[in-house]
């Protein structure tokens, strides 16, 4: 009895070690606290859908990695270190699925209007956009994304606060669709960044529309997510581990945008989009399912001197990637017959 008394002892001891060490919460921030980084969105007036927009002022070196299983991107060939193009010019996020690739046009409309892009001789320029869509067509109202909404996101784009929730691409989102739509819950757009003494920024933007459950990684409880009667959270790694739930439907997919003012090779701004994936895993449940899309871009803007340690840039991709996630379904607001987190307060989320 002694010798359980004193484990227990220490491990209350070590617990409360632990819960003393852990380090305060980030600062609310936003991908635009990245010197050069402007983001635009443009979402329908009556349809629950849009587009998002992260534009790069004078070009970044940029980086992806693409971990679900049915994606919906374009130009990610283009990001892998062994090709030519070392620069990225924009890269947008939209709804409607495939259809929403659509919107890339019109924000390389606009930055060629600018004259941002790859010069090809001639006083001509190819603007180099990359993105990713999300599957909203459910309740989007039949509106789909298209080079308008991409021209008019990125003719927005600022580098002041950035709207979260029902915002751009975020519009349509919705989490918790593991029993289908009868049980979900609103996603969203969100953003969150960090500022460290040496100056290095790292900032963040997802769009968040996952099958299952978004849980806080600070409480390790869900705070949007599958419901049940009574708008009762019924928690997608209880019902995993239980009766097996119908399949999900192909309408699952979290897509966001790394950026920092490190100075990265592409080959370490793909390591840093790797590492961001680790925030996707901490809260949301389950990701990277065959029938999720889910894709991380990173874009280094390199305005900050000085060489960076990549697994520590990567480290706070993380961070603040998983904020993000959590900012996007607590900024997000209903939808018809699609309660948001904050009408479920009162059940302690």
């Amino acid at each position: 009895m002694a010798f359980k008394s004193l484990i227990a002892a220490g491990m209350i001891a070590v617990a409360f070690v632990v819960a003393r060490a852990l380090p305060a919460p980030l600062q609310v921030g936003a991908i635009t606290d990245v010197p050069g980084i402007r983001v635009g969105h443009y979402t329908y007036a009556g349809a629950a859908t849009g587009c998002t927009v992260v534009i790069a002022d004078g070009g970044a070196v940029g980086g992806a990695d693409v971990r679900g299983g049915a994606p919906g991107t374009v130009e990610t060939d283009l990001l892998d270190p062994v090709n030519t193009v070392q620069r990225v010019d924009a890269v947008f996020l939209s709804g409607g699925s495939a259809f929403g690739l659509a919107a890339r046009d019109g924000v390389m409309r606009y930055l060629e209007e600018r004259g941002q892009g790859y010069p090809v001789g001639g006083g001509l320029v190819v603007p180099i956009v990359t993105g990713a869509i999300i599957f909203d067509l459910h309740v989007a109202g039949g509106v789909r994304p298209g080079p308008d909404c991409g021209y008019e996101a990125a003719s927005g784009a600022s580098s002041e606060a950035v709207r979260e929730g029902n915002a751009g691409a975020g519009a349509g989102a919705t989490v918790g669709k593991l029993r289908g739509m009868a049980s979900a819950m609103k996603g969203g757009t969100g953003t969150a960044s960090i500022t460290l003494p040496s100056g290095l920024v790292v900032g963040a933007i997802v769009v968040v529309n996952a099958a299952g459950d978004v849980i806080d990684p600070a409480t390790g409880r869900v705070i949007a997510g599958v419901r049940g009667d009574g708008d009762v959270l019924l928690d997608a790694r209880r019902l995993l581990r239980g009766e097996v739930p119908p399949p999900a439907p192909l309408g699952n997919t979290t897509v966001g945008v790394i950026a920092t003012n490190a100075r990265l090779t592409k080959a370490q701004a793909t390591k840093v989009a790797q590492m961001a994936h680790d925030g996707l895993a901490r809260a949301i449940y389950p990701v990277h399912t065959p029938s999720d899309g889910d894709a991380v871009f990173a874009l280094a803007t390199g305005t900050l001197e000085g060489g960076f340690d990549v697994g520590q840039v990567g480290a706070l991709a993380a961070e603040v990637m998983a904020e993000a996630i959590v900012r996007a379904v607590r900024a997000a607001e209903s939808l018809p017959s699609i309660p948001a987190a904050r009408d479920l307060q009162g059940s302690g989320n």
